[in-house]
């Protein structure tokens, strides 16, 4: 199959994938795809496969691509490698019909376990820790969402992108998330224990939505449209 034929296959799953993804992902070692004379990628339907187990780890559990990769590899040599379980899953309650993870999701990981899943040294993570990107818990360990802020931050840097650039998506999203907590702030203080239990409800859909919103008003500055 060609790159487009493939793209069109995994868009009924996946319909964030673009070519770019595909690409980098391939520079990334996790597919290799065969050439023609001419140098054109041809796809496999095995290629496909092994795709489509890449981009749902990273959508459904957050991996890193080196994660990602041993586990694919560890898999095709036979091995019966159960599905690394770092950070916060996508859980049914966040897709519908998605099975729930097995083993159980680590809600905190130590300083180690986070250099190891995010695929960093520790001189990054001080660098991170520096410009508020990444802060540990009052006892010294980290909310699972490190991890994928870590990896997020970590592939950017391959497009040259800094953490000292990295400070102003810091800045919006602390005023972001003060604009809900403002907002939510009277349902968490209320008497009634399920208007309190409501207010994380509502808390996680303002915070979709403004996440939504974000990337609405990046697409329309940038004048493209994001996978």
């Amino acid at each position: 199959m060609s790159i487009g034929t493939v793209l069109n296959v995994l868009r009924d799953e996946f319909p964030e994938v673009t070519i770019s993804k595909i690409r980098f992902l391939e520079s990334e070692g996790l597919i290799e795809p065969q050439r023609t004379p001419s140098g054109y990628r041809k796809f496999s339907a095995g290629d496909v496969e092994r795709l489509g187990h890449v981009l749902r780890m990273q959508r459904d559990h957050y991996l890193p691509l080196k994660v990602i990769r041993e586990h694919l590899d560890a898999m095709e040599r036979g091995e019966a490698v159960p599905l690394p379980v770092v950070g916060r899953q996508r859980t049914a309650d966040d897709v519908p019909g998605l099975a729930p993870a097995e083993g159980p999701t680590v809600a905190r990981v130590g300083r180690a376990e986070l250099l190891a899943a995010a695929d960093i040294d520790e001189g990054e993570l001080k660098e991170w820790e520096s410009y508020g990107l990444i802060a540990p818990l009052e006892d010294g360990v980290y909310d699972a969402e490190a991890v994928t802020v870590a990896s997020l931050v970590a592939e950017l840097g391959r497009f040259g992108i800094e953490p000292r650039h990295l400070r102003l998506m810091k800045a919006a999203a602390d005023r972001e998330a003060g604009l809900v907590d403002q907002v939510v702030a009277p349902l968490r203080r209320h008497r009634n224990p399920q208007t309190r239990a409501h207010a994380e409800a509502r808390t996680k859909e303002l915070a979709a939505l403004t996440v939504k919103l974000h990337a609405a008003l990046v697409q329309t500055a940038l004048g493209v449209r994001l996978p």
